[in-house]
């Protein structure tokens, strides 16, 4: 299944949500080029074995890459006919600092973007949510270049390579083995039955499942009464393809309904805390530089 046909798929079902899905099938278009594979450094592991391996990391990319793809997404965004995705226009200038963008993106730091926001005339929710995809191509490279490098000892409910709690969770084959997905670079982990990804707790008790009633529903919730938290659930032969994470997350949002009808909610941010420096191509030396 390929991402613009999900896309297309979306629409059909939920034509009110074509113009924020005209946004997604944008980055997830950028997502899907090898424009972003330079930007991702060799692979290394953090020294705290709980860390995702983009935390520490220094990352150099092109800061005008950066600020075309946010004009694409705040333009595509501002046409919606949202009155407040329509305030974007104010913040679709390109004045923003595209790498300190680009981290705040990668980090799910909300303060400066807020900041940001209000000092453009833009709202800061729609503002928020474009620039919560600025760092989605590079994320989806991330994942390319490291997911092999994944400790298969990883226990973490959040993602191993950028940090963000899960969109959903994934009951593979006929063994049902558990996988985690990340909806932000596509990743996927191996997870444990009956743990909840927030609080840890393995207490079979304290976790329950939840089974919408409204018909043609495909998946579960599986809640936790500790922390009020919860994972959608789906039974597959196989994962979905990194692409496609982000779109059966949206596809399925009768489940998070159901979930939040109960009282469970996803919480807000990433699932660790993480620190990204995002630098600049180096500029080229002059051949008689060391004459000035």
């Amino acid at each position: 299944m390929n991402s613009n046909g999900s896309v297309d798929a979306l629409k059909r079902r939920r034509p009110e949500w074509s113009p924020w899905l005209a946004v997604v099938d944008e980055v997830l278009r950028e997502a899907a080029t090898s424009r972003w594979d330079a930007a991702v450094p060799a692979v290394q592991r953090p020294e705290d074995p709980s860390l995702p391996l983009l935390s520490g990391r220094s990352i150099t990319v092109d800061p005008a890459a950066v600020g075309r793809l946010l004009e694409r997404l705040t333009r595509i965004a501002a046409c919606g006919g949202s009155p407040k995705m329509a305030t974007l226009r104010a913040a679709s200038t390109g004045g923003a600092d595209a790498a300190a963008i680009l981290t705040d993106s990668i980090c799910q730091d909300t303060g400066r973007i807020s900041r940001i926001a209000a000092a453009s005339g833009a709202d800061a929710d729609a503002f928020q949510a474009v620039v919560a995809l600025v760092a989605v191509p590079l994320l989806h490279a991330c994942n390319r270049r490291w997911a092999s490098s994944i400790a298969g000892s990883w226990v973490h409910g959040y993602c191993p390579v950028c940090g963000s709690w899960p969109a959903f969770a994934e009951m593979r084959g006929i063994e049902r083995s558990r996988y985690l997905r990340c909806g932000r670079c596509g990743g996927e982990w191996h997870a444990q039955i009956l743990h909840c990804a927030y609080c840890g707790t393995r207490d079979h008790d304290e976790i329950i499942t939840l089974v919408p009633e409204k018909p043609g529903l495909s998946g579960i919730v599986e809640a936790c009464t500790r922390c009020r938290g919860y994972v959608k659930a789906f039974t597959t032969l196989q994962g979905c393809p990194p692409a496609t994470v982000m779109l059966v997350d949206l596809g399925s949002i009768d489940l998070d309904v159901a979930a939040l009808e109960q009282g469970f909610t996803r919480p807000p941010g990433a699932g660790r805390t993480i620190e990204v420096t995002v630098d600049a191509p180096a500029a080229p030396r002059s051949f008689f530089a060391w004459n000035a």
